[in-house]
């Protein structure tokens, strides 16, 4: 293959998470959605609000195989083990492979043996503390971090005193995302929670994609009470319009934000629930906490940095 750094490259790959794609769809090549009838998860395609770019294609599973691709972009086990299989053609299955883990280890924190064991495919991590977890044998692997588009004129404002918490379908999953943490902790701190299923859990509902910065910016600050996950895109997007983030010091988190610089992390939640009341009581300090924040997102979260390391990475195992 051409070695050039112009080539636009077809890549075949799956909707599993939406802002994630979008942000990756930015890269200047052409991206086929493998679609399925009812579009269920995974194979939704480019169903829902996001404005998804003209090089962004519907691929119906029962036509994969008939086409022409140069990379295979895998981001899930189902994918992998089953669409893998059964979908791609032999000569697809010998098409240069990567393998985006969006997750720490779900099983075992740091023992378990990531299922893309093969030397011939790149495994992509989003975040050093998943790479760290993970074991993932002989197959190699390099970390990506987040990139995110800065919401044209959306800034923290702030003046609403109460945190807003974002994440879906928290109710049904339980501790992992924090759903005790966060009950424990809307005793004693006002906090709105929005997302898929939100109500459920006594929260808002969903926000879409396209009005949650809008939507956030008047709230105080970010909570982030998720115990293990890789750095969720909603954290990154509510740093880029200025907004401190309280959370727990876990995971990628622990790298992100800096007490009293960008927010406040904790793994005592008494000490984060003292943080919150700081910043009710003082919106100049939440304020200058978000323009930390803010700081950070700008200069760690690019989307053109984002982009560049895709570009460079496609065409690395594609030449």
């Amino acid at each position: 293959m051409s070695n050039s750094p112009c080539r636009r490259l077809r890549v075949l790959t799956w909707h599993v998470h939406g802002n994630y794609l979008y942000y990756l769809t930015q890269a200047h090549h052409d991206f086929y959605l493998v679609t399925k009838p009812d579009h269920p998860p995974g194979y939704a395609g480019t169903v829902g609000v996001l404005p998804w770019g003209n090089n962004v294609h519907e691929m119906p599973a029962d036509r994969v195989a008939s086409q022409q691709f140069d990379v295979i972009l895998f981001q899930h086990k189902t994918q992998w083990n089953d669409d893998r299989i059964n979908l791609l053609s032999e000569t697809q299955r010998r098409l240069p492979r990567v393998y985006i883990e969006h997750d720490p280890p779900q099983e075992n924190a740091f023992e378990q043996r990531h299922w893309v064991d093969d030397a011939n495919t790149l495994l992509i991590h989003v975040t050093h503390f998943n790479q760290l977890m993970w074991d993932c044998g002989v197959t190699p692997t390099r970390v990506i971090e987040h990139g995110v588009i800065v919401p044209e004129g959306v800034r923290y404002t702030g003046e609403k005193a109460r945190g807003i918490v974002v994440i879906n379908h928290l109710r049904q999953r339980r501790r992992r995302l924090g759903d005790d943490i966060y009950t424990s902790v809307k005793a004693h701190v006002p906090l709105d929670l929005v997302g898929m299923d939100a109500k459920s859990a006594g929260g808002i509902g969903e926000v879409g994609n396209l009005d949650l910065a809008a939507f956030s910016a008047s709230y105080r600050f970010f909570f982030n009470p998720i115990r293990w996950t890789s750095l969720g895109l909603a954290v990154v997007e509510a740093m880029t319009i200025g907004m401190p983030i309280v959370g727990l010091a876990t995971t990628e988190l622990a790298t992100v934000i800096r007490n009293g610089e960008s927010g406040y992390i904790d793994t005592n939640v008494s000490a984060l629930i003292d943080a919150m009341h700081e910043l009710l009581r003082d919106p100049d300090e939440a304020l200058r906490l978000g323009n930390g924040a803010r700081k950070v997102a700008l200069e760690r979260f690019r989307i053109d940095r984002f982009i560049r390391d895709w570009n460079h990475t496609l065409r690395y195992v594609s030449s």
